[in-house]
């Protein structure tokens, strides 16, 4: 069974792909997504046969799971491709779909979700070289030469990837790297004396394949960590945010209640909801960090609703203030001189700078004077009058 490998992506995340690039690397994922499939179907056939099926039959499946996936990017490649008819919009779409992550619903959950469509690849190749080898289905020394050459391919890759490890693992991951390197040229110093290497290739494909896997696995973990990590980071901002936010409203609240019990006679009766007795904003968690954030949500709602029924309140005092004034500007352009009409605006005054204002007494006595006052209006004679 002869091995075959993913062909190199072209450009770059967040740059637009060159067309004719494109069209090469579709034409060869293509060639490799119909030869992979009928490698797994001759490999599923052949674990099926072994005395090993029960522990590789999760391999196939998931190399099965992997091919699916690649294949749903490469439909969707195809669809924007559209016989190459693309723009710089259209091209810089392809560059995201093959170098953004997968996003097929076959991998959420698992810890290959994240994987773009290069790394997917290269991850189905180190499952099949894995499986090959355990199955041991190369014949003896016939395929030798492309063996060493794979293999040279994957210490390749992996140098390349032990490139992007943090520095917590980068050691030990070169020290691997370099054991395994250290075995790859053993190997082909005994190929050049002539001697049979056979025996030592199967087991040195399935740690170079197994390492090829963790090393994109944990990448894709990382990825995953540090994206949580910034979510995270952001929406305590948020918090820290809102918080200080609620705590100035408070305040402002504060002093719009007693404002208007001072003012109005029968104010709201609603308590200022307290934001620092939710305490902190929670950190590390981000399970409480949202049920935090919710809390607070919940009493910038319970804010709002306060502040509406307090200033509703303040507004129906002032408005009885105004109504004076415009009562006593409709009299003066009359030039309306009543005796009993200036005993009720005098009365309205002081009742006016009482603390808190009677407010259903203020609403009767300026009823009563815009009555009476269009009474005065309407009698001829009785006051001056200027149209």
């Amino acid at each position: 069974m002869s091995p075959v490998n993913a062909p190199d992506a072209p450009g770059r995340l967040g740059e637009a792909v060159d067309p004719l690039q494109l069209r090469s690397y579709l034409i060869a994922l293509d060639k490799w997504l119909e030869a992979r499939r009928s490698e797994l179907e001759a490999l599923d056939v052949a674990v099926q046969e072994s005395e090993h099926a029960d522990e590789l039959t999760r391999d196939i499946a998931l190399s099965l799971q992997l091919w699916q996936s690649i294949q749903t990017r490469y439909r969707r490649l195809l669809q924007v491709w559209d016989r190459g008819r693309v723009s710089i919009r259209e091209r810089e779409q392809l560059s995201s779909l093959v170098w953004g992550r997968l996003d097929d619903d076959t991998w959420s959950g698992t810890a290959a979700s994240g994987l773009s469509l290069p790394e997917a690849c290269r991850m189905s190749d180190a499952l099949c070289g894995q499986l090959r080898s355990r199955l041991q289905l190369d014949p003896a020394g016939t395929q030798a030469v492309a063996r060493l050459r794979d293999l040279r391919a994957t210490m390749e890759r992996l140098r390349d990837q032990v490139g992007l490890e943090p520095p917590q693992t980068i050691a030990a991951a070169q020290a691997r790297l370099a054991q395994l390197e250290g075995r790859l040229t053993m190997i082909n110093e005994k190929a050049g004396r002539g001697g049979d290497i056979g025996g030592l290739l199967g087991p040195l494909e399935a740690e170079a394949a197994t390492f090829e896997r963790d090393l994109i696995v944990g990448g894709v973990q990382r990825r995953a960590n540090a994206q949580a990590q910034q979510q995270t980071a952001q929406r305590a901002d948020y918090a820290q945010r809102l918080r200080a936010d609620l705590l100035a409203r408070s305040q402002q609240l504060d002093e719009l209640v007693a404002q208007v019990v001072a003012t109005v006679s029968s104010p709201p009766k609603y308590a200022v909801p307290d934001v620092t007795a939710l305490g902190p904003v929670p950190a590390g968690n981000p399970g409480e960090l949202e049920a935090y954030i919710a809390r607070l949500e919940k009493v910038g709602q319970a804010m709002e609703f306060v502040s509406r029924a307090y200033s509703d309140a303040l507004r129906g005092s002032q408005k009885l203030a105004n109504e004076l004034i415009m009562l006593r500007s409709e009299a003066d352009q009359h030039q309306l001189t009543d005796q009993q009409l200036s005993a009720l605006f005098a009365v309205a005054d002081q009742l006016m700078q009482r603390s808190p204002r009677p407010t259903e007494t203020l609403t009767a006595l300026l009823d009563a004077c815009r009555y009476y006052l269009s009474w005065l209006a309407g009698q001829p004679g009785a006051c001056g009058t200027v149209d």
